[in-house]
């Protein structure tokens, strides 16, 4: 029971590290490219660090405590947004979408473990913290400037920082489960999975 308490309080130590780690990310003020009404921000590196390194369900818990702060009215956002009416606009479906994002990167890190490779961890980021965000943010931006075609195109501008941001968190993430292998708790089941594959081997 002790051992279950430690545990808890650990990964709500994290949860809370983490999404102040994201709020200070958005002390950089955005960058608005080409008349685009969304900005270019830091936070989205943040959201696939997370991923990378609580996996799925502990990253979910950490987008989620920011977003709860950021509806009350925390100004934690690039440009010192916060409140109700940032949803109603054009960012809205992209913040949404960090949350699926940062746990669609930690479950797919998750699977990749004990051995992460730069590779399935570049993977893991551009799927989560692109493909995913972009899934729901688009459509949603969409729906605010009434064409989807505009903000399909906008959304473009995005596409290369976000990638390096990709690359920079599968770098720093290897090396941070290089050097903490039991960062993320490997399920029973992928162990289990391994260890079936490494006996075959």
């Amino acid at each position: 029971m002790a051992r279950t308490r430690r545990l808890l309080a650990a990964d709500l130590a994290q949860i809370a590290v983490f999404a102040a780690f994201i709020a200070v990310l958005g002390l950089m003020p955005g960058i608005y490219l080409f008349g685009s009404t969304v900005p270019i921000t830091l936070q989205t590196l943040g959201v696939m660090l997370v991923g990378c390194l609580l996996g799925g369900r502990r990253a979910a818990l950490t987008l989620a405590l920011f977003i709860m702060l950021v509806l009350v009215g925390f100004p934690l956002l690039s440009g010192g947004r916060g409140g109700l009416a940032v949803f109603a606009g054009p960012s809205g479906g992209f913040i949404i979408g960090w949350l699926l994002g940062a746990y669609a990167t930690g479950w797919l890190v998750e699977r990749a473990l004990p051995k992460l490779s730069f590779v399935k961890a570049l993977i893991a980021c551009v799927v989560g913290g692109v493909v995913v965000i972009y899934a729901v943010g688009i459509p949603y931006w969409a729906v605010v400037v009434g064409s989807l075609p505009t903000a399909a195109i906008q959304s473009l501008v995005f596409i290369p920082g976000d990638v390096a941001k990709a690359v920079i968190v599968s770098l720093v993430a290897v090396a941070v489960h290089r050097a903490y292998p039991t960062l993320v708790p490997v399920s029973k089941t992928h162990a289990a999975k391994v260890d079936v594959t490494s006996i075959s081997d």
